[in-house]
C-alpha cells in the first residue's frame, strides 16, 4: 500500500491521546444522536431528503432526490421550486416569530442596531424592489462589495428574492480584483458603500468600484447602489450611482418572492486567488440551503435560546453558508461585527460575548493563535460563561491552540466542532457532532451523517488507520459546487480528473490509529528535504506546541544540499517577546525550538532556519500568505503585497531575516 508522500511524513505524528467526551448532560440534550449515523448508512438518499422537507420550506415539493446522470454535475431536489429569503425570512415571520431577533449589529466605532425578523423581511422586500426598479431580474448577476454591514445581508437575501445570483466581492480586495470578477460574472448591478471602519478609521470602498468600472469588461454594469457607512466624500457618477437609502426610501415593503427551480443559480463566489481568470465556483438553491441548514443545527447544536456569533466575513463562503443562509434559515438569532478583534481594544471579541451573551463560537485558528499571543488574561478580564459550543473553520487548528481555546475560551466545558469543508463543498462536510463525538484535540474527525469522504493513496485505494493521503468525496452531496461559471471542462478538470468518480479536494489528509481524519493542509504546502515530503501543517502545529511560541507558518526554501530547506517564522508569545531580542537571545530561541521539533517530529524536520517576528503576513480575512515568506527566505524581492490586512509587515520580516543567521546544524 503507497502512502500520499506529500500529506503523510513521520508516523510518529499525530497520535493524539487526549480526548474529550460530551458530559451525560450536554449529550442527553443535544440535537445530534448516534442514530444519525445509522440513519444516514441506511438510506443516504432518504436520509437528505429528509433533511429538506424538514428543515427547507418548499413551495412546490419536490420528487425526485438525486440526479447524477450529467456526473459531475449532480440535480438536487430538481423538480421542487422554493425561494432561499423567503426560508431565511418570511417564513419565521409567518409563524408567528417576526419579534424575534435576527441581527445584533455591531459596529466598529460602537454604533449598534437591533434586527428583528419583522424588520429584516421589510428592509429586503424593499431592496427586492428596488433592484427590480432598476431593471434586475431573475438569472441577472449582482457584485456585491461591502463592508460587514446590516446592508450586506439585506442586498444578498434581495438578490435571491428576486432570483438574480449575488457574487460578494471581499472588501479587501484590490480594484484590479473587483474588475476581473464583474466581468467574469456580466454583472449588472454592483452594491457598495462609502466606506467602513477598520482599526478606527474610516476606509473607503467606493474608489475601488469607480476604478474597476473604468477597466475592460465591465460595460454591462448599468447601475451602482451606495451605501452611506461613513459619510466620506464619495465621487459620484450622474445616472449610474445611486444612494441606497434613495432607492430603498421609496420602495414597497411588500414583495412576493420570485419561485425558483431548487437547482436555480443562488450565487457565484470566486475563489481568492487575484491573479489569472478568477475561478467563479456556482452555487445552486435547494440543496445548498438543506445542507447549510442541516449543518448549522447540528453541528452547533442549535437550540431557541442561542445567541450565535459567526466571525467571517460575508466574503468568503463561511459567511455566506454559516452568516446568511444557515443560521437566517434556522431562525438563528446571531451578533455580527463590522470590525476587528483588536478595536479599540484586544477584548473586543470577549467584551461582545459577555454584551449579549454568545452561546456559540465560529471562527478561525488565526484569530485562535492571534489571540493566544496577546495572552489570556484578556479574555479572563470578561464573562464567557454564556459560551457553551465552540467552532473552528478555515484550515488545520494546532492542537495546543485547541486545547487554549477549549480552556481559556470555553472554561474546560465547551465543546470545539473542528470543521472541514470549501468554497466548493457550500457547507461543512467533517466535524464532530457535539453530544456525539468524543473530541480530540486538532482533528476534524470524522464526516457527517450523510456524507462519504475518505483519504486514499496513490491509486485511490483507501489508505489504512495510520496512513496518509489524499482526502476525497466519494458521493455527490447537496451543497456541492455545480460548476466553474461558465467552464465546465475547467470543472471536470480541476476537480475530477485525478481519479474517475472521485471529487479530489487539494487537500492531504491522515487517518490516525482511531481511524480519525486530520487535515494536512493543502497537497502543495509541503517540502521535499533530502527526499522526504514534510506537511507544513505538521511543522507548524509541532512549533506553536512549545509553550514560548503563540504563532507559526513555515516554507520551504531552495536549498543546494538538501533541495529543500525548512524556513519556520514564529511569534512568541507575549511574556516570551523579549527573548530574542539580542542576536545571542534569537540564537538560544531557535536552537531550542529546532530541538523541540526535532524531538516532537523528528530530526529530519528540524527547521533550518528560524526567524522570531512581531507579525506573519496575513490578508484581511487572516490567511497567511506563505508565497511572501517563500520570496523572504529565497531572497527574492516580495511579490504583491497588497491584499495584506499590513504590508509594512513583510518589511519588518525582509529586515529581520537579513540581520538573523542560519543556526548550525
Amino acid at each position: 500500500m503507497t502512502t500520499h508522500p506529500e500529506a503523510a511524513s513521520l508516523e510518529n505524528l499525530l497520535h493524539e491521546e487526549r480526548s474529550f467526551a460530551p458530559s451525560p448532560a450536554f449529550a442527553a440534550q443535544a440535537n445530534a444522536q448516534p442514530s444519525l449515523y445509522a440513519d444516514a448508512a441506511a438510506d443516504r438518499l432518504g436520509f437528505w431528503a429528509d433533511q429538506a422537507r424538514d428543515l427547507v420550506s418548499w413551495h412546490t415539493p419536490f420528487t425526485q432526490t438525486l440526479d447524477w446522470t450529467d456526473a459531475p454535475v449532480a440535480r438536487w431536489f430538481a423538480d421542487g421550486t422554493l425561494n432561499a429569503a423567503y426560508n431565511a425570512v418570511d417564513r419565521h415571520v409567518e409563524a408567528g416569530r417576526g419579534d424575534r431577533v435576527a441581527l445584533h449589529f455591531e459596529g466598529e466605532p460602537g454604533d449598534t442596531r437591533t434586527v428583528t425578523y419583522a424588520d429584516l423581511q421589510r428592509d429586503v422586500a424593499r431592496a427586492a424592489n428596488a433592484l427590480a426598479a432598476l431593471g434586475v431580474a431573475k438569472g441577472d448577476r449582482v457584485v456585491i462589495y461591502l463592508p460587514m454591514l446590516v446592508e450586506s445581508v439585506v442586498a444578498m437575501l434581495a438578490c435571491a428574492r428576486i432570483g438574480a445570483v449575488h457574487s460578494v466581492v471581499f472588501g479587501g480586495f484590490s480594484a484590479d480584483a473587483l474588475r476581473s470578477r464583474i466581468a467574469d460574472a456580466e454583472a449588472k448591478l454592483v452594491i457598495t458603500a462609502d466606506g467602513g471602519y477598520r482599526r478606527g478609521a474610516p476606509s473607503a470602498l467606493k474608489p475601488a468600484v469607480d476604478e474597476a468600472l473604468d477597466g475592460e469588461g465591465t460595460d454591462t454594469v448599468k447601475h451602482v447602489l451606495v451605501v452611506r457607512r461613513t459619510g466620506q466624500d464619495t465621487a459620484w457618477t450622474q445616472g449610474r450611482d445611486i444612494w441606497w437609502d434613495d432607492a430603498l426610501e421609496s420602495a414597497d415593503t411588500f414583495h412576493e418572492p420570485v419561485w425558483v427551480d431548487a437547482e436555480h443559480p443562488l450565487f457565484i463566489l470566486y475563489t481568492s486567488g487575484t491573479t489569472g481568470k478568477p475561478k467563479g465556483i456556482l452555487h445552486t438553491t435547494g440543496g445548498y440551503l438543506t445542507q447549510c441548514a442541516y449543518t448549522h443545527k447540528y453541528v452547533f447544536d442549535l437550540k431557541d435560546d442561542d445567541v450565535y456569533w459567526c466571525t467571517a466575513d460575508i466574503g468568503w463562503v463561511t459567511g455566506h453558508s454559516y452568516v446568511v443562509y444557515g443560521p437566517l434559515a434556522n431562525g438563528a438569532t446571531q451578533v455580527i461585527y463590522e470590525g476587528t478583534p483588536d478595536t479599540p481594544h484586544r477584548g473586543r471579541w470577549w467584551e461582545l460575548i459577555e454584551k449579549y451573551g454568545v452561546s456559540i463560537l465560529y471562527t478561525a485558528p488565526t484569530a485562535i493563535r492571534t489571540c493566544m499571543k496577546w495572552g489570556e488574561d484578556i479574555p479572563a478580564g470578561f464573562d464567557l460563561s454564556s459560551l457553551r459550543v465552540l467552532g473552528s473553520v478555515g484550515e488545520p487548528i494546532n492542537p495546543e491552540a485547541w486545547m487554549w481555546y477549549r480552556r481559556v475560551i470555553g472554561g474546560d466545558t465547551a465543546p470545539i466542532v473542528d470543521t472541514w469543508w470549501q468554497t466548493e463543498t457550500g457547507a461543512i462536510m467533517i466535524s464532530p457532532l457535539p453530544g456525539v463525538t468524543a473530541t480530540k484535540p486538532g482533528s476534524a474527525q470524522v464526516p457527517l451523517p450523510g456524507i462519504a469522504a475518505d483519504v486514499v493513496d496513490d491509486d485511490a485505494r483507501s489508505v489504512p488507520d495510520g496512513g496518509g493521503g489524499y482526502l476525497v468525496l466519494t458521493e455527490p452531496w447537496p451543497s456541492m459546487l455545480r460548476g466553474i461559471w461558465g467552464d465546465r471542462q475547467r470543472y471536470e478538470d480541476t476537480y475530477w480528473s485525478r481519479w474517475k468518480g472521485l471529487y479530489f479536494a487539494g487537500d492531504g489528509a491522515k487517518k490516525d490509529d482511531d481511524g480519525d481524519v486530520w487535515l494536512l493542509g493543502r497537497v502543495d504546502d509541503v517540502m521535499n528535504v533530502s527526499g522526504h515530503r514534510l506537511s507544513t501543517t505538521e511543522i507548524e502545529s509541532a512549533l506553536v506546541s512549545h509553550d514560548i511560541v503563540a504563532e507559526a507558518a513555515v516554507v520551504g526554501a531552495n536549498d543546494d544540499m538538501t533541495g529543500q530547506a525548512v524556513v519556520a517564522f514564529v511569534i512568541l508569545r507575549g511574556e516570551h517577546a523579549d527573548r530574542a531580542a539580542t542576536p545571542e537571545g534569537a540564537a538560544e530561541v531557535q536552537q531550542e525550538l529546532r530541538n523541540h521539533v526535532a524531538k516532537e517530529i523528528g530530526p529530519i524536520a528540524k527547521p533550518k532556519r528560524i526567524l522570531v517576528v512581531p507579525e506573519l503576513p496575513k490578508t484581511r480575512s487572516g490567511k497567511i500568505m506563505r508565497r511572501l515568506l517563500r520570496d523572504v527566505a529565497e531572497n527574492r524581492a516580495v511579490g504583491d503585497a497588497t491584499t495584506l490586512a499590513d504590508a509594512s509587515v513583510m518589511t519588518l520580516i525582509s529586515d529581520g531575516l537579513t540581520a538573523t543567521k542560519s543556526a548550525d546544524d
